[in-house]
């Protein structure tokens, strides 16, 4: 890849994932976050909640999971053994008591597992799931002002999936993956440096946690640690939607929570090719004098040897002096001794 074209699809990807992470312009309305327990999605749901508070956005929690509120959460919904339209009934009127006090422009509405909601029954007899997520886009009354949402889903990749009534109905899975905008799959760190350095060697690249199909073995570790703090933060695998059908696949970094400040503005997420331990190490740069590949024998010419080879004088060149027509380019052979003439193929 040329560098120009390489530095623009750096540019262009960078601000991509500065404008999901930050909700600017509704780049995604609806992102699925697919954790597994290797990687959870705590480290990215907590980004997305600093990021809300410093462009001063509203942020609604609808925990299945959580039992704490966190820091930076403007509305915590228990949302255990209520059922979707309960749900939706509180987050309408949790943010109705905030709008009294002052109207926000942009909502983030974060969900911690969609899961249960995959595997109720409620959901399957009441409406469907596209109907519930669709329900935060639409405002609570016609005369309701309009909110720009951004739904933020994480969805637990090592839970099973329920299988569908019908044999011709799309898994809720796959029906969560078209549903998105933005699709974002984490990774740690640390096993995705032991896999390229097993590609790095032409082997095989390792597998962790339930894909080691192991009994007991619920979470892989690595037998040598990579690095202390530099192999910190987790992986964003990234795929995302434009509304032209052009989809854009990029890898990222998010470096942990403790290097930078709640409040710092400057872009913390950094590609993965640009890690130092994840870039392959540059070569040294040569120069002119070692242009030349190195061998056992000696290949460079003496100043002695250089005169003696430039005052050779080659035949074609005496050829070349011809001043009749057809002269030029006559081929000038002197015979020698040991050269066998034959009168036969010269008069030929």
């Amino acid at each position: 890849m040329a560098p120009s074209n390489l530095s623009h699809r750096q540019t262009h990807n960078l601000l991509l994932i500065s404008k999901l992470l930050s909700l600017r312009d509704t780049a995604s309305p609806l992102t699925l976050v697919l954790d597994s327990l290797e990687q959870p999605a705590a480290p990215l749901i907590r980004e997305y909640i600093r990021r809300a508070k410093i462009s001063r956005v509203h942020v609604t929690l609808i925990a299945f999971e959580t039992l704490k509120p966190l820091d930076g959460v403007d509305a915590f919904i228990s949302a255990r053994r209520k059922s979707p339209a309960q749900i939706l009934k509180e987050v309408g009127s949790a943010y109705q008591t905030v709008s009294s006090n002052g109207p926000l422009p942009r909502r983030l509405v974060l969900i911690d597992s969609i899961n249960p909601l995959m595997r109720s029954k409620a959901i399957d007899a009441h409406s469907q799931l596209s109907t519930f997520l669709s329900s935060f886009f639409v405002p609570a009354s016609p005369s309701a002002p309009k909110v720009e949402v951004s739904l933020v889903v994480t969805l637990h990749q090592d839970v099973p999936s329920p299988q569908t009534q019908s044999p011709y109905a799309p898994s809720p899975y796959s029906m969560l993956t078209y549903l998105a905008t933005s699709i974002i799959r984490l990774h740690s760190f640390s096993h995705i440096l032991a896999q390229k350095a097993a590609r790095d060697r032409s082997l095989a690249a390792p597998v962790f946690g339930l894909e080691e199909e192991q009994d007991g073995v619920l979470l892989g570790r690595l037998d040598k640690p990579i690095g202390k703090d530099s192999a910190e933060g987790i992986v964003l695998e990234l795929e995302h939607r434009r509304k032209s059908g052009r989809g854009v696949l990029e890898w990222y970094i998010l470096p942990p929570a403790s290097r930078y400040s709640p409040q710092q503005v400057k872009e913390v997420v950094t590609l993965l090719d640009d890690h130092p331990l994840y870039r392959p190490p540059e070569e040294p740069t040569t120069g002119a004098d070692e242009e030349e590949p190195e061998s056992t024998f000696e290949l460079r010419l003496t100043d002695r040897q250089r005169r003696e080879r430039e005052g050779v004088v080659l035949p074609y060149f005496d050829a070349q002096q011809g001043n009749g027509p057809g002269e030029g380019g006559r081929i000038l052979y002197d015979m020698g001794e040991e050269d066998d003439f034959d009168e036969e193929e010269d008069e030929i």
